[in-house]
């Protein structure tokens, strides 16, 4: 599991973040890439046709709760003025179900989107604005840890932080951790965070979430081999590659691979650079964890939170467990 380098050398000075991961996590054994790049615009599109799989349950199971315990949510955050941060808002589809409620209820907030991309808070500032015109928005560009001390140094109103989706999940559980405990550091006592977890639960069910029958995620995890292709000048051939997923029970770890089928070498122009598979090595590309209601209770007493409620879907496959700052 060897790379070769091409004679004209390229410093990573000279690349792009995505050619600089590329090469890091193809040069690693095991090779690995970051989820992250999955989401261009083929794999946007097919995330959205993911979200509305019957398999995929997390959308479904997250949304389920923000619309039948929304009173509860507000009633359990007690506080009367806040500031509402969410970490990642994406296109803040299941967070209108809280606002429209939070707004509903003449709470006096202010709604916080923080994203690194200014263009993804402008486009949900504008459909928060078309939707919502009464609320008051205030979009926060930049890195999560940088934005929240800045607010904390600057602003001494209550915050309630949102972090969706079972996003921790895309970490191992001993950074999960250290990025809680980091968040907790960001806060003042008595602020609050509301966090998803994808719970535990059978693997088969949780199995064809992450590989339908549709081979809609195979098309998903693949299209990042498309986009190194597209972007890099990569010669990945798809087809010699296998989209493979596991579900280990007693850790909960779900992962996410793409197997070479048979002995390759791959080569990127932006690196200038051959990488060598052996047959049926793996690219680990994605880690989804699971968790289960003790664990998520030690994951906060760790990282220095208390427990104040969690909200379950109907079926308990996820869970928004609402913690405070000791």
């Amino acid at each position: 599991m060897s790379s070769n380098t091409a004679s004209t050398a390229i410093t990573t000075a000279e690349l792009s973040a995505f050619a600089r991961d590329v090469l890091h996590g193809l040069s690693k054994t095991p090779k690995q890439l970051p989820s992250m790049y999955f989401y261009d615009e083929q794999g946007d599109q097919l995330f959205q046709r993911i979200m509305h799989m019957p398999e995929y349950y997390l959308m479904n199971c997250e949304l389920d709760i923000f619309e039948q315990q929304k009173a509860q949510i507000l009633n359990a955050i007690g506080l009367e003025n806040f500031h509402l941060l969410e970490l990642g808002a994406g296109d803040g589809y299941k967070t209108r179900v809280l606002l429209r409620h939070f707004m509903e209820q003449s709470v006096d907030f202010e709604y916080q989107p923080v994203d690194i991309s200014p263009n993804v808070l402008l486009e949900l500032e504008q459909r928060l604005r078309e939707e919502l015109p009464e609320l008051k928005v205030h979009p926060l560009p930049g890195d999560y840890f940088k934005v929240l001390h800045e607010v904390k140094e600057t602003d001494a109103t209550p915050k309630v932080v949102l972090f969706l989706g079972a996003n921790i999940g895309n970490y191992p559980q001993e950074r999960a951790a250290a990025f809680l405990r980091h968040l907790q550091d960001e806060l003042n006592p008595g602020d609050k965070l509301l966090i998803g977890f994808d719970l535990k639960k059978d693997p088969d069910v949780i199995l064809r979430a992450y590989n339908d029958p549709a081979g809609i995620t195979a098309a998903f995890n693949l299209n990042l081999l498309e986009r190194m292709n597209r972007e890099l000048g990569a010669n990945f051939n798809v087809q010699d590659f296998r989209h493979w997923e596991s579900y280990d029970p007693v850790t909960g770890a779900t992962r996410s691979f793409l197997v070479s089928e048979k002995a390759q070498h791959v080569f990127i122009k932006a690196l200038n650079r051959s990488f060598h598979f052996d047959a049926w090595e793996a690219i680990n590309v994605e880690l989804s964890q699971k968790y289960s209601l003790p664990e998520i209770e030690s994951l906060a007493r760790e990282a220095g939170f208390q427990v104040e409620q969690h909200f379950t879907d109907d079926q308990g496959y996820f869970v928004d467990s609402l913690w405070c700052k000791v």
